[in-house]
């Protein structure tokens, strides 16, 4: 009989590198998933638990004894991890270089620090600058007023954006994906949805956004966006304190300076997550 013959199923070939793709994805999702694993594992370390034992680690990330030595033992490797004088794991010395780093990348111009400190002096209540970090805003400066009674929130800490001023200000544009996200990790579930789009709606006809014991009560916070030379929404410049001070006589004040301080810091952009 004359000619190739081939079968219903396809060449060998075919198959061969169908084999191949499907091994290389194979691999590819794994790769993922151990990096996954792994900033999972560096994200359980923070100020109030500095220091973890492997029991510790291996409890609070729900994964295998032998992952997670296998992971630990890779970041000591790299000098991400450290055992310390107890046999705990605790932030290694790599991680100096990236503090170096970090800081030198998401320093404020010296024009934007300046605006941000005669805000907090000339109203006397902290002054935050946040940026979004898909459902989290993270504090990359801030200037403290100078009452005793103040709410402060650390450079570096991270927030949930399901409440707060600065979250409706970050959620400007966000999409029905990035919402529903949000609000399923709320308190409140999928339903928070609905409240979001509002919020987003009327922080886009306002211009700014205020919130009242929405994260914690007797705590407000008023805030603005902060705009590339796009105009696209790259950080909330607020206030934060007790609610007793976040009257509705000052409130126009508050987001007047804001806003007059946010075109200082937007203009003053070209570092970390504000470049345009």
């Amino acid at each position: 009989m004359s000619g190739d013959s081939t079968s219903s199923g396809g060449s060998t070939d075919d198959k061969e590198g169908k084999g191949d793709k499907d091994g290389k994805e194979g691999g590819e999702a794994r790769g993922m998933r151990t990096v996954q694993r792994t900033i999972d594992i560096l994200e359980l370390f923070n100020e109030h638990r500095p220091a973890l034992s492997l029991r510790e680690i291996v409890t609070a990330s729900g994964l295998p004894k032998t992952t997670v030595l296998r992971i630990l033992q890779t970041l000591r490797l790299n000098g991400l991890l450290w055992l310390d004088e107890h046999g705990r794991y605790t932030a290694g010395p790599a991680f100096l270089r990236w503090v170096r780093m970090a800081d030198q990348g998401w320093r404020l111009p010296a024009p934007a620090r300046r605006a941000l400190r005669e805000l907090a002096a000339e109203h006397r209540e902290t002054v935050h600058l946040y940026v979004r970090r898909d459902v989290h805003r993270i504090c990359i400066a801030q200037e403290e007023g100078p009452q005793a009674l103040r709410h402060v929130v650390q450079v570096g800490d991270e927030l949930p954006l399901w409440a707060g001023g600065p979250s409706k200000v970050l959620l400007l544009g966000a999409d029905d994906t990035l919402l529903d996200r949000v609000a399923r990790r709320s308190p409140h579930g999928p339903d928070h949805t609905a409240t979001l789009r509002r919020w987003m709606a009327e922080t886009l006809r306002n211009g700014y956004a205020a919130s009242h014991g929405e994260h914690e009560e007797g705590l407000s916070s008023v805030a603005v966006p902060v705009r590339a030379r796009g105009g696209e929404v790259v950080a909330a410049l607020s206030f934060g304190g007790p609610s007793a001070r976040f009257t509705a006589e000052r409130l126009p004040r508050f987001v007047n300076s804001l806003t007059l301080a946010a075109r200082t810091v937007g203009g003053n952009g070209g570092f970390g997550g504000l470049r345009g």
